[in-house]
């Protein structure tokens, strides 16, 4: 069993959100990784797709998932599964916060860059 304090979550800022690990395979966990988003209003993450599943539950706010080209609006209470290898964008007018689980570690591979990258609120 591991205990995680509030005070040893690790914060990770990027242009588009800040992402605080609760868990992670260097955080206590596992196999698990789980995380919370939080994206100001007039932010969007890069077009992207993951090597393994999500699953978001919004808190607050309002997000757009472009998964494929179908356009999901979502809003506090609901949640997505968002499938390994399915492209996906996320973005917000108005700003929002999640949580965020996956098995881990994973690997995003940024569609316009071509980059493949291990976020590090997944290790």
């Amino acid at each position: 069993m591991s205990v995680i304090r509030r005070t040893d979550a690790r914060r990770t800022e990027t242009p588009n959100a800040v992402m605080t690990t609760f868990a992670s395979p260097t955080q206590g966990g596992t196999g698990l990784a789980m995380w919370r988003v939080e994206m100001a209003g007039a932010h969007a993450g890069p077009r992207h797709a993951m090597d393994t599943e999500q699953v978001w539950t919004f808190l607050s706010g309002s997000a757009v998932v472009d998964l494929d080209g179908e356009e999901l609006t979502l809003g506090a209470g609901d949640t997505l599964v968002l499938p390994a290898g399915v492209p996906r964008r996320v973005r917000s007018d108005d700003g929002f916060g999640a949580v965020v689980a996956s098995p881990a570690p994973s690997t995003a591979h940024n569609l316009d860059t071509g980059d493949r990258v291990s976020p590090p609120w997944t290790v």
